[in-house]
């Protein structure tokens, strides 16, 4: 048990299944059979989930859910999500309908800005290494032509690169700060490919470069790599209406709206409530994320990066009443591909592509944020009213009653049960045990 490997990568899958089954499990026999169990059945498809990684001996699986009746601009959206959280998609959809017969959703790309950076050594004078920055930077940008062409034919590419001096912070230390237009591509692959080309170019230059003392030639790259945080990758999605249609039951409209404002202003105010407020909004964006094949590792750091921007965490959502209208909003970074990636490998990737009608990357921006704006609203709604355990208990009673092993008839007779009750763990025991007795 317990044993380490030498050449794991070339075994077999089935020679790898067995390895781990008798290395690092209790009961081998019952692990194998289990990996095998979540094969697709589909060898092809099977053989396309093997080749995304690396040492893939079963599929993990997720939920691929429908969160319909979306309106945003003008336009009707089934929106795909795969997430594992009870009461995401419930909650999504309750949101999308509430909305629907107040004007949907409105959308606007603030902006498709992409950032890689080459970080470097610089031991001299800054002045000079300006002047010779200014000297070589269309040198930096022909040097990578034969990257961009393709790119540049569709209308992106390389939009700028400046020289920064970040020698308050490191000793010696400075960028070229570069921006990209990768249009329907994620593009991050082909910003590191950009990055390290300005890198050898560079080095090359400095090298060369006359006015340079033999310390000053000696520029030292560190690294080459695009960012996750683009805060000029943005998109905006909005809902309004007249106060008096955020008709609930139990509370006049009128206070509905001014608590979901200062549940808001509260995020704003407290980062102890503003990370799990935009916990609850990624819950939205990461499902969406997921089903369309994206980085969601990417967007979370690059959001909560964003959420931070002023100095202290904060929401990303906000609220507002004004001449009786209350308008509820977001605007979040995202940087995402259509093209590209998963999204034309992964099959169910593609089928949630075609549900969502094929979006270019910017529209993908608008319809993630929506997600993320339905999610928030949809939260702060059940926690300004009813409380949020009501609604989640009730969509996790299943999960609760599966791993109690309640059977089929159990579960309808006991969801009945609960349908005016307040759900917990302990609740479900007692009504399990008393239906059994």
């Amino acid at each position: 048990m317990n044993a380490p490997v030498e050449g794991f990568s070339k075994f077999s899958k089935e020679e790898k299944i067995r390895w781990i089954a008798q290395n690092y499990t209790s009961y081998p026999e019952q692990a194998e059979q289990l990996l095998k169990r979540y094969w697709n059945t589909d060898a092809a498809v099977q053989k396309i989930h093997d080749e995304f990684i690396e040492n893939t001996i079963s599929n993990y699986y997720l939920p691929f859910a429908i969160a319909p009746n979306f309106l945003i601009n003008g336009e009707y959206y089934a929106i795909p999500m795969t997430i594992e959280e009870s009461s995401v998609v419930a909650a999504a959809s309750k949101a999308a309908k509430f909305w629907l017969s107040r004007g949907g959703f409105k959308t606007e790309v603030l902006g498709t800005e992409k950032v890689g950076q080459v970080h470097f050594m610089f031991k001299g004078d800054t002045s000079k290494l300006s002047r010779f920055f200014s000297e070589i930077k269309q040198d930096l940008i022909k040097d990578t032509s034969g990257i961009t062409r393709s790119m540049e034919k569709r209308g992106g590419g390389i939009t700028n690169i400046e020289l920064r001096d970040k020698t308050d912070a490191i000793d010696n230390y400075y960028q070229l700060h570069c921006t990209f237009e990768t249009l329907d591509a994620m593009g991050a692959n082909f910003i590191n490919s950009c990055l390290e080309q300005l890198a050898k170019t560079l080095k090359e230059k400095a090298s060369a470069h006359s006015d340079f003392t033999q310390e000053e030639k000696a520029v030292e790259i560190v690294m080459s790599i695009l960012s996750n945080y683009v805060p000029k990758c943005t998109v905006k999605a909005e809902v309004s209406c007249p106060v008096e249609a955020l008709n609930e039951d139990g509370m006049s409209p009128q206070d509905f709206a001014k608590k979901m404002v200062q549940a808001v202003q509260i995020a704003k105010a407290e980062p102890y409530r503003a990370v799990t407020h935009n916990k609850g909004i990624m819950n939205g964006i990461d499902a969406v994320v997921l089903a369309t094949g994206n980085d969601f590792r990417a967007i979370e750091a690059g959001i909560h990066a964003f959420a931070a921007k002023g100095g202290t965490y904060s929401s990303l959502t906000h609220a507002s009443i004004e001449d009786g209208i209350f308008k509820f909003w977001i605007e979040v970074p995202l940087a995402l591909g259509t093209v590209g990636g998963l999204t034309s490998l992964h099959p169910l990737v593609k089928l949630a592509m075609e549900i969502l009608q094929n979006p270019t990357a910017k529209q993908l921006m608008q319809i993630i944020a929506v997600a993320g704006l339905a999610q928030n609203f949809a939260a702060l709604r059940s926690l300004v009213t009813t409380g949020i355990q009501k609604g989640h208990m009730k969509m996790h009673l299943l999960n609760i009653l599966n791993k109690m092993g309640a059977s089929d008839s159990e579960k309808k007779e006991l969801v009945h049960f609960f349908k005016e009750r307040t759900v917990s763990n302990a609740a479900a025991k007692e009504a399990l045990q008393n239906l059994r007795s």
